[in-house]
């Protein structure tokens, strides 16, 4: 896979996005932007600060490179990130759904291998499953924070708004009163996503900066999913390459177990988040090779498999848990190392 001289594992799980984030933690923002003939000038702007920031203070706390930082960061989050998906299941369903759901997120989804490079995935998650745990608890002000806090990490966030704002519709049906807690929660996760975007527009000097860096840096606009259904319709019939149909494959597979999520009684909130992460990654226009990528902190699709799962016999349930790790782990290193575009 790799070429004599090539790039090591570690080079790797530095590579692509990672560069952007390490040329934040180390130099900041740049001032403005601009897009020519000779590329995108200002491209860091369409970053969420989080997590370069979040790396810039491992490094200064412990003397760590950049680079070390910025994998240490993403691995820590990563445990963080499956513990409390662990602790989430567990009040959800039982221990044995709870510790497959865990095994599924980390090692079977086919890019999982993104948890563990200088992505903010794994911060993501880490804050997306908290504040998920920290609503079924009714710890609304936890919850509040955490959403803001994934709101400054990736504009994915809205499904996070979403799930929490369901969350408190819920509380308020069902207590049938209003008390400050849940809506001081809900205006809080408001104001991550638009704190930054408006910091940009500040910035720049132009209020829709970081859709215009998105757009000429990326090709990613909304476009109701267009761009997507004409890759499934172009790539399903006519089969041009591996990697573009197994894509296909897999995310229509996703789809699939989302919709077999909606008749199996999931909690709401979790049910909400995990759709709206699969609505707004389908529904943009950026490259089809990073969507598997974009998918794995949504959660929701794991779910169904993982309660199949734990209905079995413990041998079937570990031999399909093993395989299903080996050809995540084999695809999203294939992706990664031999793929050679951006994921």
């Amino acid at each position: 896979m790799n070429p004599p001289g090539g790039p090591g594992i570690r080079d790797r799980l530095l590579s692509w996005d990672g560069q952007w984030f390490l040329d934040i933690a180390r130099n900041g923002y740049p001032q403005e932007f601009s897009f020519t003939a000779d590329g995108l000038s200002g491209g860091p702007l369409a970053f969420f600060p989080a997590y370069p920031f979040l790396v810039r203070t491992v490094h200064t706390l412990t003397g760590l490179g950049y680079e070390s930082a910025a994998l240490v960061t993403s691995h820590v989050a990563l445990l963080a990130g499956l513990l409390c998906v662990h602790q989430l299941l567990l009040r959800l369903y039982d221990r044995r759904t709870a510790r497959i759901t865990t095994v599924l997120v980390a090692c079977a989804q086919p890019m999982a291998l993104v948890f563990f490079m200088a992505y903010s995935e794994s911060l993501f998650l880490a804050l997306a499953a908290g504040a998920l745990l920290a609503l079924h608890r009714k710890a609304w002000l936890t919850a509040g924070v955490l959403t803001l806090f994934a709101g400054l990490t990736r504009p994915v966030a809205v499904a996070l708004i979403a799930a929490l704002g369901v969350a408190v519709v819920l509380h308020l049906r069902r207590e049938r009163r209003i008390t400050w807690r849940p809506p001081t929660a809900l205006l809080l996760s408001y104001c991550g996503i638009p704190a930054y975007l408006g910091w940009v527009g500040l910035r720049t000097g132009q209020s829709d900066a970081w859709f215009k860096i998105q757009e000429a840096g990326w090709s990613t606009r909304w476009d109701n999913g267009s761009a997507f259904t004409a890759f499934l319709v172009k790539t399903l019939s006519e089969g041009d390459g591996w990697v573009p149909v197994s894509t296909a494959l897999l995310i229509l597979a996703l789809v699939a177990a989302t919709v077999v999520a909606w008749s199996d009684e999931i909690w709401p909130p979790l049910m909400v988040y995990g759709t709206a992460v699969l609505i707004t990654t389908l529904g943009q226009s950026n490259y089809y090779h990073a969507k598997l990528r974009l998918l794995i902190p949504a959660l929701v699709f794991v779910i169904p498999v993982a309660r199949a799962l734990a209905r079995v016999r413990t041998r079937t349930a570990v031999i399909t848990l093993a395989v299903a790790a080996l050809f995540g782990s084999w695809y999203g290193a294939y992706m990664l190392t031999v793929w050679g575009y951006a994921i």
